[in-house]
């Protein structure tokens, strides 16, 4: 299976460009939610996790009072204990906030159902959130809920038609789904919102490869590259459309590349094997291939399908294996 990089929106900046919002908040829960951003940034998850539940906490016990002045947080009842209860009282874009950013780390550390929770109360309080609907999309596709996580694609990107996560991820969908043009249009637009997306060249170059297009998925693969060199996946992308050229000793190339990356990463033990056997390398091609049937014997009647495919090719002098 492929690897796919769901983009999850992580909000950051609505404190400071919301002066409204601060003085309705309590300091004490800003500095919560500021604290759960910076452990975000430094790698410490499970504190940010912390952090981000206390700010929900604070701010969720805050009941809107009327004054003469509009409407204010009275601090008076400010213990309401049911702060994460499925009635949530308080209409405040900030524990929206709260309760998505706590969304997108609990995502991060493999807690797939609590992140949809989180995304979906962040909802609640606000239907109007678009970051909230595309990062419970990534989520729900990770679950295996397509047609969840389309839905919500859509409506993240009706809402707001500037998230370039939510084309990419909608593009990698729409791929899977089997609507190629569909997936190349959001990929195509992810790439104009936001020109260093990698992950988005890199989703578009396996696009161009189930479109046939060798010199397009190469080019794609290059810029990913080129943004992120540690993409492993970018590489194992580009060694497949070389093949497919017949540029096979940059194919095997890109392969070696992908094993010393990641040698987890057991397809391009196939990928190399298949180059190599289609240049003649018999005995190379078979320690590949070893290696590979020893470490995925569950492939083993899929590589011995493309083991034959590569043989009649070359036996015919062409190269198109995909």
């Amino acid at each position: 299976m492929r690897y796919y990089s769901f983009q999850l929106v992580l909000l950051i900046l609505i404190l400071f460009s919301n002066v409204p919002l601060r003085a309705q908040t309590p300091d004490a829960a800003i500095n919560h939610y500021e604290h759960g951003i910076k452990k975000v940034e430094k790698g410490d998850l499970d504190g940010a996790i912390e952090e981000f539940s206390r700010a929900i906490e604070i701010s969720s016990h805050l009941v809107p009072a009327k004054s003469a002045k509009g409407n204010l947080w009275d601090m008076s009842n400010k213990f309401d204990k049911s702060s994460e209860s499925e009635s949530i009282t308080v209409i405040d874009p900030f524990t929206a906030n709260a309760y998505t950013n706590r969304g997108v780390v609990r995502y991060r550390v493999g807690d797939i159902d609590g992140a949809i929770n989180d995304f979906s109360q962040a909802l609640k309080i606000n239907p109007g959130l678009a970051q909230a609907y595309q990062n419970r999309g990534a989520a729900r596709r990770l679950k295996g809920d397509n047609s969840g996580a389309l839905a919500d694609y859509d409506r993240s990107i009706v809402l707001n038609q500037r998230l370039p996560e939510s084309y990419n991820n909608r593009g990698t969908l729409r791929q899977d789904l089997g609507d190629t043009d569909g997936a190349l249009a959001d990929l195509n637009r992810a790439i104009v919102l936001s020109p260093r997306l990698a992950e988005a060249y890199y989703h578009r170059g396996y696009v161009r490869i189930d479109k046939l297009d060798w010199d397009g998925a190469v080019a794609d693969f290059n810029r990913a590259i080129q943004l992120k060199p540690e993409m492993a996946w970018a590489y194992q992308g580009r060694g497949t459309a070389r093949m497919n050229k017949g540029d096979l000793t940059a194919a095997i190339m890109d392969f070696t590349r992908v094993l010393e990356m990641d040698p987890n990463l057991l397809v391009a033990y196939a990928n190399r094997g298949l180059a190599l056997l289609l240049q003649g390398k018999d005995s190379e091609a078979e320690k590949d291939f070893e290696k590979y049937r020893s470490l995925a014997p569950d492939m083993k009647t899929d590589l011995e399908y493309r083991i034959e495919l590569a043989r009649k090719v070359r036996s015919m002098k062409l190269v198109g294996v995909h």
